[in-house]
């Protein structure tokens, strides 16, 4: 029989509780950044290098107003959903804030999306307006909302009436500075601000009835396949979520953390934003999109004390032919996280960046995100190797992925989460939502965990991941940390493909370290005699990048599909 949660530590098993020291945050954010204003209202709150803005706590408290205002002068309502479809900007972090502020939910927009899954997003959740960035690089976004909408050439801002966005009635674009020339049917982001009172009474009247348990944001869940679905959060989850993510990092109203990774994604507004807000620190945006020689460059000009990025993106900028140029000493802490840490990455971010104490950070957008962290105490081993121990006011668990019991430490098993960080639900999805909260309240993540004695846990895979060569459960992440070892191996994703023999056979896809040209026989003969036969990959292809998501995630289905492709592959009934 199981054994119950309160004897499951002292059996042995992969179960832990967070501290609860901290209280939780019973505030609204909006009221919650009120008071933060309160007690440093001239402190840097936002710098945005690219749009050359700056504002303290008091200046970005009034341009949040003004926006709360303007909104409500759409007529949005508290529950109304308003889009947002944009890169890093000052008025992202404006948006953030100010429909918080209102009770209006946020639904993040992910910049790569195209027409059809814009008209997806925006239709499933009922958006009635959208703030939008006009275009950035090849992305016409103006553009594709015409061909959705072809109505706004002839509707009144506020007023449109589109048959395939049958909700949306207001457009707003955001333009440079207050210089765009006027779009027809579209609102500038200026003329909205231009329409707002930071003293109207409205906005404090509609927050008195806000809960802070009311959903504020829905951000889109990446699927691999299927359509999207709306992960639905609320002020208690994401606030309290910037709060320990923040408290692990020592965070304080000196810090200024650099922030390139994307807005609409839990890293940039939780991680980045809330972390900081909750802090009393400084939000800096080095650009609108990711460039690693504008990181390094706002780094050192704003001395930075904090650094966020995926693996990816670390790489980039250690790897940047003009890397040795900067002086990035003031920098300290941060957090790597969105996808596997490797190893020798981490140890060179250490060592070459100054960043002694960054945290990883595991977590998913149904968990708002952030589950497991580690702190700038944790030892160096164990921050290169697990992505640290629960979260306060939360609980873990790794279970069989067939029975659900709660398997000895050390052993793998799906990771669970429970606690006031589980998402509200699924949007319109209810069916979806029970599929993934189970009745005793616990987010089963679909990844592949350990925990061992002192509660830290490492991520080995995902379970749709999970390679099974000739009965062989196989780990991909186990042989990419193994491969990072290689001094010409700069980067490596390992997948399964099928195999008639076998049911999957391994493939890695290396890119080089500049200068470097291993073949596939160095690969094969570093790995002889290092690790089991059946772990060294079958297949080796030299690549200069990965596919991956706006937010740096590889899509491994990809690269399988790649190979698939390749080499003439069926799926095997005995895969």
């Amino acid at each position: 029989m199981q054994a119950s949660l309160a004897s499951a530590v002292a059996d042995g098993l992969s179960y832990d509780r967070g501290a609860t020291g901290t209280p939780l945050i019973e505030q609204t954010l909006g009221a919650f950044f009120d008071g933060m204003v309160r007690q440093g209202p001239d402190r840097l709150a936002l710098v945005s290098v690219h749009q050359q803005l700056r504002y303290t706590y008091g200046e970005l408290q009034t341009e949040v107003r003004r926006l709360a205002s303007a909104l409500l002068g759409l007529g949005l309502a508290p529950g109304d959903r308003i889009g947002i479809w944009s890169h890093n900007n000052a008025e992202w972090l404006l948006m953030q804030l100010a429909t918080a502020q209102v009770g209006l939910v946020l639904v993040n927009i992910n910049p790569a999306y195209r027409t059809a899954e814009v008209e997806y997003a925006l239709n499933k959740v009922g958006c009635k307006a959208l703030v939008t960035m006009a275009r950035f690089k090849t992305s016409d976004y103006l553009g594709m909302l015409r061909e959705l909408a072809p109505e706004l050439a002839s509707a009144a801002p506020g007023r449109l009436q589109s048959a395939r966005l049958p909700q949306l009635q207001t457009v707003v674009w955001i333009d440079e500075a207050g210089q765009g020339a006027d779009e027809p049917g579209l609102l500038r982001f200026s003329q909205l601000m231009a329409q707002g009172d930071a003293q109207d009474a409205r906005i404090d009247a509609v927050a008195a009835g806000l809960k802070n348990t009311d959903p504020i944001n829905i951000q889109f869940t990446s699927g691999t396949t299927g359509f999207p679905k709306g992960a639905t959060l609320t002020h208690r989850n994401i606030l309290n979520n910037g709060l320990f993510i923040g408290e692990c990092m020592r965070l304080g109203p000196e810090d200024r953390l650099c922030i390139p990774v994307p807005l609409y994604h839990c890293f940039g507004m939780v991680l980045g934003n809330l972390a900081c807000l909750t802090h009393g620190a400084a939000i800096v945006y080095p650009s609108d999109g990711f460039d690693p020689l504008k990181v390094l460059e706002a780094v050192q000009a704003e001395r930075c004390t904090g650094l966020h990025g995926v693996p990816t993106m670390f790489i980039a900028e250690l790897d940047h032919p003009r890397f040795a140029e900067f002086d990035l000493s003031t920098l300290r802490t941060g957090i790597m996280a969105g996808s596997p840490c490797p190893t020798e990455v981490m140890k060179r971010v250490v060592r070459d960046m100054h960043l002694e104490q960054i945290t990883i950070a595991y977590g998913m957008t149904e968990t708002s995100p952030v589950s497991c962290q580690s702190s700038t105490e944790t030892p160096l081993e164990k921050r290169v190797s697990t992505v640290g121990t629960v979260q306060p006011h939360l609980e873990v668990k790794i279970i069989h992925p067939d029975s659900g019991q709660i398997v000895p430490r050390g052993q793998s098993g799906e990771l669970c989460t429970r606690g006031y960080s589980v998402m509200h639900g699924y949007w319109g999805d209810e069916a979806k939502t029970r599929e993934s909260i189970d009745a005793e309240g616990w987010m089963h993540t679909g990844d592949l965990a350990t925990m061992d004695a002192e509660g830290y846990v490492n991520i080995v895979g995902r379970i749709k991941d999970m390679v099974i060569r000739g009965g062989e459960n196989v780990y991909p992440r186990e042989i990419e940390e193994f491969l990072y070892r290689h001094p010409q191996v700069q980067d490596v994703q390992v997948v399964g493909v099928p195999d008639a023999k076998y049911g999957e056979e391994l493939c890695a896809w290396v890119i080089a370290k500049p200068g470097a040209q291993p073949t596939e026989d160095d690969i094969r003969a570093f790995c002889k005699g290092q690790i089991a036969h059946y772990k060294v990959p079958r297949y080796i292809r030299f690549v200069t990048s990965f596919p991956m998501t706006v937010t740096g995630k590889i899509q491994k289905f990809k690269i399988r599909d790649a190979m698939k492709g390749e080499l003439g592959l069926q799926e095997s009934t005995t895969a």
